[in-house]
């Protein structure tokens, strides 16, 4: 099968999905069956299709940091390749938010809006990380419950570290990479075998969606919504396929077409995390992307690279603030803008990521507890862009990597 085949068989299995979905809850809905346990099948076979995507996560992950850093020229390539990819993660991140915050200043969403007799919603007490805590919980205590965990940062740390230290003895190892190289070629493969039941999987999880979207709450946060879908369509669509296109011989128009069927996979599973799989074969297959630069940076980027989380919690906190009637003086904006920073590193390429974080701030800041029940009745929604616009941009910031290595490599004349 095709890479556009699928891409194809992706976009029907998303959109009859979502329209039969609808039909349910719109015609159907009083049928026992139909109202009920055709929804609960859907999602069940939805679940177990994102599970089988879970389920290569931590072992791709792992395997493909070695095989990266094995494949890498030498150990100083190496310090050069990590302090690159993060700053170029650290800089999508930090314009995504300004650019988050612009808007919102300039269309003032939310204000003029009562919510404040909207329904009641109860958080636990948590307190906001800190950046010395983020750094601290890199290095696991325990291995084991690091990879039962699924906790990225730590999974990452211990694979570069693996990774290096195999590089370093040389020929000594050279059964054991070509072991892990082995490994990740089965990897690939398992993952083409899944990725054949995306369009199902995929059709599933609309079907859920569709049938339990709740159109009156969307309608009265109209505004809020589209303000949020159209600034992370913008960075899909024009921003980064622009940036590859000016820091790349890759034009802006092939960059979008070779990312559709990553967009598509990331739009249903609303998980980056799940998407890595994807995000791999686009970069490497697709976009010519060396197997170093994206068994690196993909994982890392799955974890910290959350150029749409960082839109999302933006848009939203300075929109609950204004809707609740308490809106964010300018004393308060430096703080909450480090803060939305710091939440979106640590947001996880999970559903529902972002609505978690928001959740915190909303809480750290003071503002109603009310407010979270607007952001988890949207969430689902916006969650599925927003992923989409995090997964873009990994492959946005690895393909220009890959061009700076490409050019160093040149100038040493490698």
């Amino acid at each position: 099968m095709t890479s556009r085949s699928l891409s194809v068989r992706i976009f029907l299995g998303l959109l009859l999905g979502l329209c039969l979905g609808l039909v349910v809850q719109y015609f159907l809905s009083d049928i026992g069956f139909f109202g009920d346990d055709l929804v609960v099948l859907a999602g069940g076979i939805g679940t177990m299709f994102v599970n089988m995507i879970m389920l290569l996560v931590v072992p791709l992950v792992f395997v493909s940091i070695v095989c990266g850093v094995c494949e890498l020229q030498d150990l100083q390539s190496f310090g050069r390749l990590g302090t690159k990819t993060f700053s170029f993660y650290v800089i999508n991140t930090v314009l995504s938010i300004g650019a988050a915050f612009a808007v919102v200043m300039l269309i003032n969403p939310g204000s003029g809006v009562d919510m404040r007799s909207g329904a009641e919603v109860t958080l636990s007490s948590t307190e906001l990380p800190s950046l010395m805590t983020l750094i601290v919980n890199i290095v696991p205590s325990n291995p084991i419950a690091a990879f039962t965990s699924g906790n990225m940062l730590q999974i990452i740390f211990m694979a570069l570290l693996f990774g290096g230290v195999m590089k370093s003895m040389g020929e000594s190892v050279v059964g054991a990479v070509n072991g892990f190289q082995i490994l990740n070629s089965i990897m690939m493969k398992l993952i083409g075998v899944v990725m054949s039941l995306a369009p199902i999987g995929v059709f599933c999880l609309m079907f859920k969606l569709g049938a339990t979207l709740d159109a009156a709450v969307f309608t009265s946060l109209l505004q809020y919504l589209l303000l949020n879908i159209g600034l992370l369509v913008l960075w899909v669509f024009v921003v980064y396929p622009a940036a590859v296109g000016i820091f790349t011989p890759i034009s802006a128009a092939e960059f979008r077409r070779q990312t559709r069927e990553q967009i598509l996979f990331s739009l249903s599973t609303a998980s980056s995390n799940a998407t890595i799989p994807v995000t791999m074969r686009t970069l490497t297959d697709k976009l010519g992307v060396s197997h170093a630069v994206a068994g690196f940076g993909v994982p890392l980027g799955a974890t910290m690279n959350m150029g749409g989380v960082s839109i999302y919690i933006t848009v939203a906190i300075f929109f609950i603030a204004n809707a609740f009637g308490m809106p964010i003086t300018l004393e308060q904006v430096p703080t909450v803008l480090f803060s939305v920073f710091l939440l979106s590193v640590g947001a996880g390429g999970v559903p529902g990521g972002g609505m978690v974080m928001i959740g915190v701030l909303i809480y750290q800041m003071g503002l109603p507890i009310e407010a979270f029940a607007l952001v988890a009745a949207l969430d689902r929604l916006i969650d599925m862009i927003l992923t989409s616009c995090n997964v873009v941009g990994d492959t946005a910031v690895l393909t220009i990597v890959e061009q700076t290595e490409k050019q160093h490599n040149s100038a040493q004349g490698v």
